[in-house]
């Protein structure tokens, strides 16, 4: 978890294929369920799109965890992952 985090956040389309299966080789290396600070960790590592479908990975990771993660609606400029993520919580 501590090495996914600190590669920051997911890498956009032009990344190579061997950055993203090292992303995704570490987002599946990360114990589910997530805790509360593991989730609101994880929320910073969204990328600018959807990764080739890791973002989707990420945001069901988050999921296990404690919800609602983010408890205060998102700004009309957030990511749009934090979108989806507060708005499938049902805040």
């Amino acid at each position: 978890m501590q090495a996914f985090v600190a590669d920051g956040p997911l890498p956009d389309w032009d990344a190579s294929e061997e950055e993203i299966d090292r992303r995704v080789a570490q987002l599946e290396a990360i114990a589910r369920p997530v805790t509360g600070e593991e989730a609101r960790a994880l929320v910073a590592c969204f990328g600018p799109d959807d990764c080739y479908g890791v973002a989707w990975t990420l945001l069901h990771l988050i999921e296990t965890g404690p919800n609602p993660v983010l408890t205060d609606p998102p700004g009309p400029d957030a990511n749009e992952w934090h979108q989806r993520l507060y708005g499938r919580a049902g805040s």
